[in-house]
């Protein structure tokens, strides 16, 4: 149940004029995307189409490894946060019904709502500036996540926590604030959260593969889960699917979620004016469930999803259509990844490889001009040093890594795909340098 938004060196990210495709783009497509499943980064499933038409589908791996079933391209994948942007779409449906207004105060909505929330709006929760805490961040949640709950249960959890800031005066990612929209949809429409979205969604659009999942109801050629474990995957830890409501529950295919897009954005589902709105960032590059980025390759609506067992990707490129759905059954940073890699090569790019890129060596004396602290941001920064005659890159309060040089100036990470390049001052000395990941270029410059 997140977005891919932080800035993390251990996951996919440190932060957060088309082309037609290429004649050869879709073999370097499943080149790359099986280059992480033969590293068993990855299993799951694969799209990538151009104005409504497939032009690459692939199934990876297992859906599930004791049996030993491969993955097709209809294996059903539980979505985490990209659920998220079918509860924006169904507050706007609602909206436009007339039942609500996103400048409704939640209070309306929620009973015994504390004064704390008194000038929470439903926007607020939306977009992710109500200051509600992430329930999901609380000491207790693993504890918690594998019991049976409802709204109302779940809301009490987090209702008399301090907010982590004033509405509206920051953005801070909150599943609860999802949890509270589930609640708001059930109130304002006088149904369950399942039934509004199958009756206004799921059915009209013929998305027969999605639905909100739950673990006791037999679903045909629904995923296992899977994390990481020493010497290879294990089976993911137990979640309740009460739990994540609104914020992460749902499940899909690729080709359901080729339809939602193709849908939502072709003026399916919302009025053109709703879909401005949900698709213009309020804070952070955050819309209404979705984020909405000006990157390399143009601009991009997506929203990435996480939950036990479970990494996915749903992205969107207005210009030209483009849609890219990654879903995978085996958690790690690989979907997140995978997502850039398919955007880059279906708008023109080039991809590297980590095992192509060439490693050279470079003297102590050039290393030593790197060593210093470069603020990306007056909270977050990366402190450079030389150990044992090796440059090192560690994040604010997390881990160091090595830095590999493909030149002079321009660094590697192995344990991500992402480069640091450093770059001179009118003095001959390093100022700054320039972090490249996942098509975004950041600056950070030297304290």
């Amino acid at each position: 149940m997140r977005v891919t938004k932080t800035i993390l060196l251990t996951g996919a990210l440190f932060a957060w004029s088309s082309s037609v495709f290429a004649a050869d783009d879709t073999a370097r497509m499943d080149q790359i995307i099986q280059s992480r499943a033969d590293a068993r980064d990855f299993m799951g499933s694969v799209l990538v189409a151009r104005d409504g038409k497939v032009i690459f589908e692939k199934a990876y791996g297992y859906a599930n490894l004791e049996w030993r079933v491969p993955e097709t391209t209809d294996t059903k994948f539980r979505l985490g946060s990209v659920t998220k942007q079918f509860t924006a779409v169904s507050i706007l449906l609602l909206q436009e019904q007339g039942k609500l207004k996103l400048s409704d105060p939640i209070k309306l909505y929620v009973p015994d709502a504390p004064a704390a929330w008194d000038k929470i709006t439903v926007a607020h929760l939306l977009s992710h500036t109500s200051g509600i805490i992430n329930f999901t961040a609380m000491p207790d949640y693993r504890s918690t996540q594998r019991l049976q709950t409802t709204s109302g249960e779940l809301i009490k959890r987090f209702r008399d926590k301090p907010l982590e800031f004033q509405p509206g005066e920051a953005w801070n990612y909150s599943n609860s604030g999802y949890v509270l929209l589930t609640a708001v949809i059930e109130k304002a429409s006088g149904q369950s959260y399942t039934q509004f979205l199958t009756e206004n969604i799921f059915k009209p659009l013929g998305m027969s593969d999605t639905g909100y999942d739950n673990a006791s109801v037999l679903l045909p050629k629904r995923a296992s889960g899977y994390m990481p474990g020493e010497g290879g995957p294990r089976n993911a830890d137990f979640i309740d699917m009460t739990v994540p409501q609104g914020a992460g529950a749902l499940y899909s295919t690729t080709h359901d979620l080729l339809k939602w897009a193709q849908a939502l954005f072709g003026g399916k589902v919302l009025k053109s004016e709703s879909l401005t709105l949900m698709t213009t960032p309020v804070k952070n590059d955050y819309g209404l469930g979705v984020s909405v980025v000006n990157g390399v390759n143009g601009k991009e609506i997506s929203h990435g999803g996480g939950i036990d067992g479970f990494n996915t990707h749903l992205s969107y490129y207005p210009a030209d259509k483009v849609t890219i759905v990654v879903l995978g059954n085996l958690n790690g940073r690989a979907v997140d990844a995978i997502d850039q890699q398919l955007g880059d090569l279906a708008h023109g790019k080039s991809v590297q490889l980590a095992s192509e890129r060439k490693e050279i060596e470079l003297s102590p004396k050039v290393l030593e001009t790197y060593i210093g602290t470069y603020a990306l941001s007056p909270t977050f920064k990366f402190t450079i040093t030389v150990e044992k005659g090796q440059l090192m890159a560690q994040a604010t309060g997390q881990a160091k890594f090595p830095l590999f040089a493909e030149s002079d100036t321009l660094f590697f990470l192995k344990v991500v795909d992402a480069k640091f390049e450093f770059f001179k001052g009118a003095n001959g000395k390093i100022e700054y340098l320039i972090l490249h990941q996942n098509g975004r270029d950041q600056k950070a410059v030297r304290e």
